[in-house]
């Protein structure tokens, strides 16, 4: 009986396995569904429709990008988590899936349980920016000036609990200082007011800084990361300014609902990779500031979970609550 028994486990295993298999040797089969939880424009819109023409010629069927804004994200983040997990709706999502799980206990869905992930997309760094009549050229002045007033000097970010707002507040604790947070909805309030001096300071994704400051308008006191960047080599990092923990880049990585089957994941995963390592699509990145990344899904994976604690800690640190 035993051998029998052993043989008939073996039949199901393999029954279990071969759907899976099969799955993954056929798909897709249909078209391929990339939410974007953001406007255009944005980055992780920007990266969905590099990546979205070359992925459809491979796989011959249509690949279709689908912008589905609101509540800072979690609209679009939230249908992805309650699609089917067949491996046809894919979620383009960005470093505001760290800030809102740390912003929101109560997300409708669960930022750790309800998404596999797929892989890193691309990065890029934020920097510190500051209006042309403040009193600063170096992260150091700006420091002493903000010790030297405190909570009479003013910070924009494109809304609280966003990585703008986050990434000061843990400035603030590293320094030591206290500036008062200006939220705002969006970035166009913030730079039109940085540019006029209304505010003094703010942080902002390196791809939008750059022609503000090449054209005069504001000026970059730090790029936050350990290397300087290409466009504005001038620059320093926020590292060589003696912040080593102040490295922040903004992200843009894939996920899928959570149970959908492994080998699809593996499947999209080398074939993503593969149009990344292309020389027209590394251009294109370059040509927005962005740094591909790629990889294996656990990249995303643990830098998810980094970003969520840190984020958590900052967050309590500075009170902050939701608007």
């Amino acid at each position: 009986m035993k051998p029998a028994k052993l043989i008939a486990g073996t039949a199901l295993l393999c029954a279990a396995a071969f759907p899976v298999s099969s799955r993954a040797q056929d798909y897709p089969s249909r078209s391929v569904l990339f939410v974007v939880p953001f406007t255009p424009g944005t980055a992780a819109d920007s990266l969905a429709r590099l990546v979205q023409p070359h992925l459809s010629q491979r796989w011959g069927v249509p690949v279709v990008v689908e912008n589905r804004p609101g509540a800072s994200g979690i609209i679009g983040i939230d249908s992805v988590a309650k699609a089917n997990p067949d491996g046809y709706t894919y979620l383009f999502t960005s470093t505001a899936f760290g800030t809102l799980a740390a912003m929101n206990p109560k997300l409708p869905y669960d930022p750790d349980k309800s998404f596999a992930p797929v892989m890193l997309l691309g990065t890029s760094p934020l920097s510190l920016l500051v209006s042309n009549n403040f009193p600063a050229n170096t992260v150091k002045e700006f420091i002493a000036e903000a010790k030297k007033r405190p909570g009479d000097l003013n910070y924009a970010s494109a809304g609280t609990g966003s990585v703008f707002h986050l990434s000061m507040e843990l400035l603030q604790h590293e320094a030591g200082t206290k500036m008062i947070h200006v939220p705002y909805k969006g970035t166009t309030g913030v730079i039109n007011d940085l540019i006029a001096g209304h505010v003094q300071a703010s942080m902002m994704v390196f791809q939008t800084a750059v022609p503000l400051v090449q054209g005069g308008r504001v000026r970059m006191l730090a790029v936050m990361s350990s290397q300087r960047a290409q466009a504005l080599p001038d620059v320093p990092t926020i590292v060589e300014a003696g912040f080593p923990n102040m490295i922040v880049e903004a992200w843009t990585g894939v996920m899928v609902p959570a149970k959908t089957p492994r080998a699809v994941i593996g499947k999209f995963n080398g074939e993503v990779n593969k149009v990344l390592a292309l020389e027209d699509v590394k251009a294109a990145a370059a040509r927005i500031d962005v740094a591909l990344a790629g990889g294996a899904p656990e990249t995303l994976d643990a830098l998810v979970k980094k970003e969520i604690r840190q984020w958590t800690q900052v967050v309590q640190q500075a009170n902050i609550k939701p608007e």
